[in-house]
């Protein structure tokens, strides 16, 4: 993202129209490859939905979750490892209500394409980032 990029809404994050674009699908595919674990591991232990959000990211590289899902998790996921978001996280207290509300809408939308499986990985993951 550029600096003059305008930072995105979470409704814009979620929305299918949007989301469901190809070429948006690949940018916020890279974006999340390259920032998911770098922010994860900085903010872990800050913010009490890293549990959901790494099931997201499992649900959405797992091959058998629908594209449409995949897509709507891509675009949340993007929005919660952009640097400019509608609140910036370095707010302390309030930085990541805007992220944890991308999060929640996620899983309230695409939630059941979030298996038991992806639940197992994320706190596997979360064990792995604690004893780091």
């Amino acid at each position: 993202m550029t600096t003059n990029a305008k930072p995105i809404t979470p409704d814009e994050a979620l929305d299918p129209s949007r989301a469901l674009v190809p070429s948006i699908q690949r940018v916020n595919e890279v974006r999340v490859q390259k920032g998911f674990w770098p922010k994860i591991r900085r903010t872990a232990a800050h913010i009490p939905f890293a549990r959901q959000a790494i099931s997201v990211w499992y649900a959405a590289r797992d091959p058998e979750t629908p594209t449409a899902a995949k897509a709507v998790m891509l675009g949340g996921l993007a929005y919660f490892v952009m640097p400019f978001d509608a609140i910036p996280d370095v707010f302390v207290g309030i930085g990541f209500t805007d992220d944890a509300a991308v999060i929640a809408a996620l899983i309230a939308t695409v939630g059941a394409h979030i298996r038991q499986r992806h639940k197992d990985q994320a706190e596997a993951a979360l064990e792995r980032l604690r004893e780091d």
